[in-house]
This record gives structure tokens, sequence and C-alpha cells, in this order.
């Protein structure tokens, strides 16, 4: 009579185990949520702030002579810093997935924006019409456009993976999307973010496995244009050589790069100091936007510039990282998108305004001056550091309670079979 009720007992232990592995494999597995990387967050932090105060530092003056009020800029940057900031927490928070449904809202809205400035509707500044004015603020499309070619091509190729190594569904849709933006940018004209969004589009087709013959074949077909693009434009040829020889067009097409180099120059080792550059008095143009860099070198020299290389390299490496621990394929390319657009603007900001490539319409990350710039940066951040939060499923907790549940008949089965 023990071993029928002993077996029973087993019997009821086996169901039980069976109905628990049905309904933990119907039922989603809650994912564990660690926190963001701290390295990544903290560096990010530093250099807004960082940014704040070289904006102020070389800003003071211009601004004192502009607007009466030194502190214009650094009034505005600082709050455009702060909005920045809690972009980039709020993105932190939200899981990165649910940005799925936003992404051809994000794309068409990005698109309805530039074509709002190709036409000719948009704030013209510089001989460029690249800007939306909204009250005080002028909001730059080709930022977002940027990220939402990101956010599309992410979502794209991780629904493609099985066929991204096809031309019709793998390459030439995502070429397509980038070309219309490009051409869109360059309408404006805008030829650095137009370069910008094609090499980003080549990363992450590259990223998610697209045959390298068919990237090496677009780029082998857009290089004609791009020459012709160049050489077909005055003001484009005119940078092109200042690029070659600054000093010899010193006080015509080469000024802007002269005066960047001997800010490096007078900087030294160390530097002049906080606040006491003198090329900011108006000697270099745009001090406080793209040629931030060169301020920075000439008040912290040499140790200040490679503090700031080494700034940025963290960020692309803490960012490359975290797309390698991505939970999945879209993480991933979210991730190294987003460390590309960070990694690239900054590596031409400071190759421009050190001489070693032609000047392009590029801003410092988290640096330079702009509103834009800084909000939609910080805002992609926030979702690289959201991909950068581990996440495991919850399989220990469903073994536990598996255990847990299993060993309820056994303990009675012991019991009664004991008992008799």
């Amino acid at each position: 009579m023990g071993a029928i009720r002993n077996a029973f007992a087993w019997a009821k232990q086996a169901v039980a185990r069976k109905s628990l592995k049905s309904a933990v494999s119907a039922a989603p597995l809650r994912p564990h949520v660690g926190p963001p990387d701290a390295f990544l967050m903290g560096t990010v932090l530093a250099l807004v702030a960082f940014g704040v105060v070289m904006v102020y530092s070389a800003s003071a003056v211009f601004a004192s002579q502009q607007f009466h009020n030194g502190q214009h800029f650094l009034i505005r940057q600082s709050l455009y810093a702060l909005g920045g900031i809690a972009l980039m927490f709020i993105f932190t928070r939200i899981d990165y997935h649910r940005l799925r449904r936003l992404t051809y809202v994000l794309l068409a809205g990005s698109i309805a924006l530039m074509l709002y400035v190709a036409l000719g509707f948009g704030h013209a500044a510089g001989g460029a019409a690249r800007w939306i004015s909204v009250g005080p603020v002028h909001i730059q499309p080709a930022e977002t456009a940027k990220v939402a070619i990101i956010f599309w091509l992410a979502y794209s190729l991780s629904k493609k993976a099985d066929r991204i190594r096809t031309f019709t569904v793998g390459f030439l849709p995502h070429a397509l999307m980038a070309c219309l933006l490009m051409l869109l940018c360059l309408k404006q004209p805008d030829f650095g973010s137009a370069m910008m969004i094609g090499l980003i589009t080549f990363v992450l087709l590259f990223t998610a496995g697209a045959k390298t013959g068919y990237i090496f074949a677009a780029i082998l077909m857009f290089s004609p244009i791009a020459y012709l693009l160049v050489t077909g434009s005055e003001y484009r040829m005119r940078r092109i050589q200042a690029f070659l020889a600054p000093f010899e067009h010193r006080y015509d097409i080469g000024y802007q790069i002269s005066e960047s180099l001997m800010s490096f120059g007078s900087g030294g080792v160390a530097g002049v100091g906080i606040g006491d550059s003198r090329q900011k008095l108006f000697f270099l143009p745009e001090a406080h936007t793209d040629f931030i860099s060169a301020i920075v070198g000439e008040e912290l020299g040499f140790v200040g510039i490679m503090a700031l290389v080494f700034a940025f390299g963290l960020v692309v490496y803490l960012g490359l990282r975290a797309a390698f621990r991505a939970a999945d394929d879209y993480g991933t390319y979210l991730a190294v998108g987003i460390t590309m657009f960070v990694g690239i603007q900054a590596f031409t900001n400071l190759a421009v305004a050190m001489g070693l490539v032609p000047t392009k319409g590029l801003v410092l990350p988290f640096i330079s001056f702009g509103g834009s710039s800084l909000l939609v940066n910080c805002a992609a951040m926030g979702v690289l550091l959201n991909v950068s939060r581990e996440r495991s499923a919850d399989v220990e907790m469903v073994e536990k309670k598996e255990s847990r549940n299993s060993s309820v008949p056994a303990m009675r089965a012991t019991s009664l079979g004991g008992s008799t």
C-alpha cells in the first residue's frame, strides 16, 4: 500500500513539473535590468559640464560686444545642458525596445523638417539655410536626421537579419533612404552632414553583415559624385585651398584655420589658463562653436587636448563595448550607430581645427555652443546608456520556483512512504 502511495506522489510531482515548464515557456520571462554604464554616464556628464565652462570662456568678450551681456551664451548653454541631461536620464530609463514603434514617426518627421529647410523656408546663416527658428531656439533638422537614420537602420537591419546579404532586401532599401537624406542635406547645402549620414549607413551595413562587395561598389560609385560636388562648388574649392596652404592665404580664405593653428601653438604644453585666451578677442571666428577646440588648446594646452581626446576615445570604447554586450541585434546596431555618430563628429571637428582635414560645419559634441546639437547628442547618449544596462532573463528564479514546488510532493511522498 505504501508503494502505491509513493508512486502516486511521484506521478503528481511529474505532472507539477510539466505544468510549470509549460507555463514558463508560454509566459515571457521577466528580465533583470541592471544599472547603466557608470563610466560612460560620468564621462558624458563631465563633457557637458566642461562644454558649459568652455563656451563661457570662449564667448564672454564676444557676447559683451554683441549683446551687452557677457553671460549671454553661458545662460543659454546652461539651459541647453540642463535640458540635455534631463533628456539623457529620461531615455536611460526607457527600454530601448519601446522605441521601435517610434521609428517611422521619427524618420518621417525628420524628412518633413529637412524638406521644409531644403525648400528655402529655413533660417539662413553663414550662406546656408539649415535651421528652423522657434522663438529664440534654432533647430537644425540635419541633427535629428542623423539620429533618425540610425534608429531606422537598426530597426530594419535587425528585422531583415536572415536576408541582410541580399541586394534587393539587405542593401538597396537602406542605401536609397540614406541617399534621400543626403540629397536633402546637400540642398541646404550641408556637405558635412551628408557625408556623416553616408558614413553611418555604411558602418551599420558592415556591422549587420551586408556584403562588402555591395558596400565597396557603392563607395566607388559615389566617390566621383563627391569629387564633382567639391570641384563644382567655388566655396568648397576655397576650403580645399585654405586646407592645403593656410598661411599662404593668411588674410583671405585661410584666415580661420590660420588663427586656429595659432591658438594651438600659443597653448604650448599646459596652456595659458582658463579665460586667458587671446585668439577669442575677435581674432578667431566661431570661437565658441565650430572652433571651440582651438580655444581649449590655447587655454589648456597639449595636456587639455589630450584629455579631451581621451574622453571622446573613452566614449567610443564604452559605446562599442555596450554594443557587443547588447541583448539583441537591435540594441547592437543602435549602440554602434550612436557611438559612431558622436565619435565621427568629434574626430572631424578636432581634425578640422588642427588643419588635418578641410573645414566642415560639424560641431564638437557636448562642447560647442548649440541647443539642437547638445539636446540631440544627450538624448542619443541616453539611448546608448539604456542599451548598456545588463539584461538577463529571470531563469534562476524560475529554476528555484520549480525546485521549491517539486520538493513539496517529494517530501509528501517520503512522509507517506515512511508512515506505512
